[in-house]
């Protein structure tokens, strides 16, 4: 042995093989058979994977397998994706599983990440080539099964944030060997007849294989080709499909989808209390303007008797003021000096007798506060059904209630003339208690 020899630790040998092992292998699928499987407390777990000549060790961290779809057990044919790795402590070889699947369902997903690539290699989920959506639209289609959870969410969500949209369902199977070119078909057909702003794709969650067919290349060509808006609403939100990625908008589920493309009914009621602070606003100018012409009317008959008796009638209402203010500042001082004057008194008098009177004081004072409320409630409903009536007649919805409507074209411009309209086109009629569409039988002349 020579001096210049470097004589290794222990830890320092496993040290520089957990470093060759990462560093060399990396990332690695594997397919085995789970034996020695412990959940720890912790979270963790920790396995063996086996064929019928070989095992090694395994663990998997929390972090990942809280997203993991199946429940490990002994003997159970997995996927895994893990990374290869050495536990210095004991010097053990062991993977670090990063991802765990069934078997089968490990095959499709390789599958699946093989289209994956392909697909995204052509350019079919760049961002440039998806299409902006608006904030709502009036006509949605729907491709779903008519049968299926998705759809009474969907129809669900529109009927509380956008009643009056007008929905079509292109019904299609979304499981199954069929499923694929279903969907495809429907997508086509949508399209064809142009009566949609958007389309939903989408159906309830399931597993890997109850989704595949929004995995399959037909289906993510044609929502590719797609001229109309596609929102691919598949699954539940932990669940991504090849879908999501060519569509122009992903929902975590078909509810979101439904409520990506409804206008909410609170931005519609905000929009009437805009309108109804503008026109309060206008009352009060007019209120004011009126107030305006009445001072100058009072200036010129300030040489009138009435004048006089007016100002006879104010000098005597500041006397009044005056009088109150001072009864209720002597009143105030009585009441700020009436605590310590209490306190002497508890001394000498029994607490009992003292919140006997105190209550009595008390059912007075809700007394007059009742009253007094009711005064101002009635005072405040007066003025508020004043307004009401001001507000009526300049109303046109009061227009609407004798009998009169308001028609609107396709774009929602008022029609105010026959040659507005064409035969066939739909017209959206407003009543005194709702609304409702028609559609254009001929023209009148």
């Amino acid at each position: 042995m020579t001096n210049k020899q470097h004589i290794l630790q222990v830890s320092e040998l496993t040290r520089k093989v957990r470093f060759m092992l990462e560093s060399e292998i990396n990332v690695v699928w594997l397919c085995g058979e789970i034996s020695n499987f412990i959940a720890a407390s912790s979270g963790h777990w920790y396995l063996s994977l086996k064929d019928n000549k070989s095992q090694v060790k395994c663990a998997m961290f929390k972090g990942n397998n809280r997203y993991t779809r199946i429940k490990p057990k002994n003997g159970q044919q997995v996927l895994v994706k893990a990374k290869v790795s050495l536990y210095e402590p004991r010097g053990d070889f062991q993977l670090i599983i990063e991802q765990m699947e069934d078997a089968g369902e490990g095959l499709l997903r390789q599958k699946y990440e093989a289209l994956k690539a392909t697909l995204a290699a052509e350019g079919l989920f760049d961002v440039s080539r998806k299409q902006p959506l608006a904030k709502s639209y009036n006509k949605i289609g729907i491709v779903t099964s008519p049968t299926g959870a998705a759809i009474k969410d969907i129809i669900s969500v529109l009927k509380r944030r956008s009643p009056n949209s007008q929905v079509i369902i292109y019904p299609a199977l979304v499981q199954g060997e069929q499923a694929s070119a279903d969907i495809c078909a429907s997508i086509a057909i949508a399209n064809q007849r142009n009566e949609v702003d958007i389309l939903i794709v989408g159906r309830g969650g399931g597993s890997l294989e109850d989704l595949w067919s929004f995995n399959e290349e037909n289906v993510v060509r044609a929502i590719a080709s797609s001229q109309l808006p596609v929102i691919s609403a598949v699954g539940h939100e932990i669940d991504t499909t090849l879908a999501d990625f060519v569509a122009d908008q992903r929902a975590a589920t078909p509810s979101a989808a439904a409520e990506l493309v409804s206008g909410d009914m609170q931005d519609q009621l905000n929009t009437i209390v805009n309108y109804h602070q503008r026109l309060r606003a206008a009352l009060n100018q007019h209120y004011k303007l009126f107030a305006q012409q009445a001072h100058q009317l009072s200036f010129r008959l300030q040489q009138n008797d009435p004048q006089r008796q007016l100002q006879a009638y104010n000098q005597q209402a500041d006397e009044l003021n005056q009088r109150l203010l001072q009864a209720m500042k002597r009143y105030l001082n009585v009441k700020h000096q009436k605590p310590q004057f209490i306190g002497q008194m508890l001394s000498h008098l029994s607490p009992e007798k003292a919140l006997m009177q105190y209550q009595d004081k008390l059912e007075d004072l809700k007394v007059r506060f009742e009253q007094s409320s009711n005064i101002l409630l009635k005072q405040k409903q007066t003025k508020f059904a004043h307004l009401v009536e001001q507000l009526n007649l300049v109303s046109p919805l009061a227009t609407i209630a004798r009998g009169y409507s308001i028609t609107r074209d396709e774009n929602g411009n008022i029609v105010k003339s026959c040659h507005d309209v064409s035969p066939g086109k739909s017209i959206n009629i407003q009543v005194n208690d709702g609304s409702f569409s028609a559609i254009v039988s001929k023209e009148q002349n």
